[in-house]
């Protein structure tokens, strides 16, 4: 597993344990690195923080997306590790241009294939096969 892909995974727990929590993921990143490398948790890498604060900060954005896109669905009612691999993918497919938008969705159903179920993996390649196809029509 490369380290950016090491760091997906992390960032997807954060986000996870955020939104399960009900709290804010960049306080969990706060906490982590005041605990410092003698915790029993993983480090946070660099880019595992540039993802996290990134689904952080565009959050409004792109669960806008995904509740347009689910289609027959709420985002809700998503399972919660399904919509936190969206964002992570969306995030990066929209905002961060040194990622390759089909490294970004390979990446994603790679976590999905492996945390969730293979329908999952099916929707969440639709969603964001359609995120892609519109991307530069969107405005942000």
């Amino acid at each position: 597993m490369s380290a950016r892909s090491k760091a997906r995974k992390h960032s997807l727990d954060i986000l996870y344990e955020a939104d399960i929590r009900k709290s804010d993921a960049l306080s969990i990143i706060e906490v982590r690195l005041n605990l410092g490398e003698d915790a029993e948790l993983p480090p946070v890498r660099e880019y595992t923080k540039e993802l996290v604060t990134g689904v952080s900060d565009h959050k409004r954005k792109i669960d806008e997306l995904i509740a347009t896109y689910i289609q027959g669905w709420d985002l809700d009612r998503l399972a919660a590790v399904d919509r936190n691999i969206l964002r992570i993918a969306i995030y990066e497919i929209l905002w961060a241009d040194s990622i390759p938008d089909a490294v970004a969705i390979d990446e994603a159903l790679v976590l999905a294939k492996d945390l969730s179920t293979e329908e999952s993996a099916g929707y969440i390649h639709g969603v964001l096969a359609k995120i892609t196809s519109i991307k530069s029509d969107l405005s942000l």
